[in-house]
């Protein structure tokens, strides 16, 4: 009588793949910047920029223009949503916001102006 052997079989391992999305999925979507518009009143022809935390506080990145009709002068920043720190720089003074009740403390003993884009 011929015994048979049993065969061996391969256990196999299973390993279960996490499906992924595609590469296009994955990456995570900005927030849109929104438009913000800064307005301060000051006398024409000064010097009026707005600096902050959007451009690193640099005190001529963004200059504004005067509105003569609406007696004010006003600049555009494209902003993500988010809580910025700003002032406004006056012929080289640093002035907060005097419409802009929102403010904080800042190092310097000072208060800048706060504006949260939602």
């Amino acid at each position: 009588m011929r015994i048979k052997a049993a065969k061996k079989t391969a256990t196999a391992t299973v390993v279960a793949k996490k499906a992924t999305k595609p590469a296009a999925a994955r990456v995570s979507k900005k927030p849109a910047a929104k438009p913000v518009t800064f307005t301060v009143h000051a006398e024409k022809g000064k010097e009026v920029f707005v600096a902050g935390e959007f451009n690193q506080w640099n005190p001529s990145a963004k200059k504004m223009a005067y509105k003569a009709r609406a007696g004010v002068y006003s600049a555009t920043v494209k902003l993500a949503p988010g809580e910025y720190q700003y002032k406004f720089v006056i012929d080289g003074t640093w002035c907060a916001d005097p419409e802009n009740v929102n403010s904080v403390q800042n190092d310097q003993g000072t208060f800048n102006s706060v504006i949260t884009v939602k």
